[in-house]
């Protein structure tokens, strides 16, 4: 017998979430970066932490834990 996935509305997923705030680590990390001196170095930690949540909600999505 086949499970239906679990509907989470409005992207209220456990995929949706965990990228969000990964990305939004990324953007204060990376807003951090670019008014300190800019420093380049802690600016582009930040946008691979951003390419991180994208990832991460890719793959948690691929899981089954996201939107169908």
């Amino acid at each position: 017998m086949a499970q239906t996935p679990k509907y989470y509305h409005h992207g209220r997923s456990p995929a949706a979430w965990t990228g969000s705030v990964i990305a939004a680590i990324g953007f204060v990390v990376a807003a951090i970066g670019s008014l300190t001196g800019p420093n380049w170095v802690i600016t582009i930690v930040g946008g691979a932490i951003i390419l991180l949540a994208l990832l991460a909600t890719m793959v948690m999505k691929a899981m089954g834990y996201g939107q169908p």
